[in-house]
């Protein structure tokens, strides 16, 4: 097992680059079931998430090799339809492989997901969607068994959910005729990956909120590179703030972010807008502010713990409605243990800040309340230990290699 053990009262200063997107990595890993042969994919994070899909797609024939970030994955001895529960249920992400399977082999054995213990989040929407499209969906010990061929339909969401319309755009492509998909999530990792569908040869376009795709015969193996990741330099945007550091974030790209940049500078934030990345300055006299989290292009709700950590320092009193997770509250109790002044009225998150906070031993829950505790230890007075930082290295590429090289005093150690 590994901690971090992290020294505040350093302020972050210099250069990072913005590693490539997850979420837009793991939907693309599953769509190269789509076409027989080898794609190449550049830009690729090295995370634990990334390793478990490609750990599905090993299980399921698929021969993978990597060289740094650029990653190979040839599909032609692809021939076990089915995703095991020992490697779904570490992931909910796995469940994206349903879709290109069915769109290809006309059936697929995927086990009930997992992932981040953030609250129940149903595969309705995605089994509906099938349903919709002609697909015959049973249940069996756990494991949803799918057969038939997609034929096109209007699919209306009940819910704009990011993994239900990834795997629909996947199964509509090699549809018979054309899909319509309302409601859908338009994230910029699903752009990503409608961008990458496209460079195989599909035929979607989007126009408010609704994708349009006309089916094809057949995809082809194609090479694609991952956009930067607007969550991962959301987080490093808060850590500059939280630090009242000067960073450039190389890579990172402004229209990806405009919510959270928003209301950094709502709070006293500087942001600068570049070409080539953001220039964040921190401010010692932080304003205190409201945030709703929703679906994009509102506030992430993967950057509402990490904003959490800022708010909680700021002058006044903050309030945050998290509207996607009824669970995603784990950081709470921990930033209490800091000496926040955080607690939950009525589904509210409500943040008195405080002067500083302090160094303590605090646990990571889920990816992003563990990114949270990150940026408080940077800034907390003395020493803090983040344990189970496993849920930080699903979601973040070499954290704390990162903030070491902007100043920061962090260490991963065995205990």
């Amino acid at each position: 097992m590994h901690k971090f053990v992290i020294e505040g009262g350093y302020s972050l200063k210099g250069e990072v680059n913005i590693s490539g997107s997850k979420n837009a990595t793991l939907p693309i890993i599953a769509a190269t079931l789509l076409a027989e042969g080898a794609s190449v994919i550049h830009n690729v994070p090295y995370l634990r998430d990334v390793d478990t899909m490609l750990s599905v797609m090993e299980y399921m024939g698929a021969r993978i090799s990597r060289e740094k970030n650029k990653l190979l994955i040839d599909t032609r001895n692809v021939n076990n339809p089915e995703a095991p529960y020992e490697l779904v249920r570490k992931m909910r992400a796995s469940f994206l492989v349903t879709g290109p399977l069915i769109a290809r082999y006309g059936e697929a054995k995927v086990a009930r997901p997992g992932g981040c213990a953030i609250g129940p989040r149903p595969i309705d929407e995605h089994l509906n969607g099938f349903r919709t499209l002609g697909v015959k969906i049973t249940e069996s010990h756990g494991y949803i068994v799918a057969k038939g061929r997609p034929e096109g339909e209007e699919i209306n969401l009940s819910e704009r959910s990011v993994t239900a319309t990834e795997n629909l755009l996947m199964i509509s492509v090699l549809a018979k005729g054309e899909t319509k998909i309302i409601n859908a999530a338009t994230e910029p990792h699903i752009i990503d990956l409608v961008n990458f569908l496209n460079s195989m040869g599909a035929r979607i376009k989007e126009a408010d909120g609704i994708f349009y795709v006309k089916g094809v015969k057949k995809l082809h193996p194609t090479t694609y590179e991952i956009i930067p990741d607007y969550l991962e330099a959301g987080t490093f945007m808060i850590a500059s703030a939280i630090t009242s550091g000067d960073v450039f974030l190389r890579g990172a790209i402004a229209e990806h972010s405009t919510a959270e940049i928003l209301k950094l500078e709502e709070m006293g934030v500087k942001i600068n807008k570049d070409a080539s990345g953001l220039y964040v300055r921190g401010n010692k006299r932080l304003h205190s502010c409201e945030i709703r989290t929703s679906p994009y292009p509102g506030f992430p709700t993967d950057l509402q713990p990490q904003i959490c950590s800022l708010l909680c320092l700021a002058n006044g009193t903050s309030l945050v409605e998290e509207t996607m997770y009824e669970d995603r509250f784990n950081h709470i109790s921990e930033l209490q243990r800091m000496g926040a002044e955080i607690h939950i009225n009525k589904g509210m998150i409500v943040i008195k800040g405080v002067k500083k906070l302090e160094g303590a031993e605090v646990m990571a829950s889920d990816i992003r309340c563990g990114a949270a505790l990150v940026l408080a230890g940077l800034v907390a007075e003395g020493r803090t230990e983040v344990l189970r930082v496993y849920h930080v290295d699903r979601g973040y590429e070499k954290l704390e290699e990162k903030l070491t090289g902007l100043g920061a005093v962090i260490s991963r150690e065995q205990f």
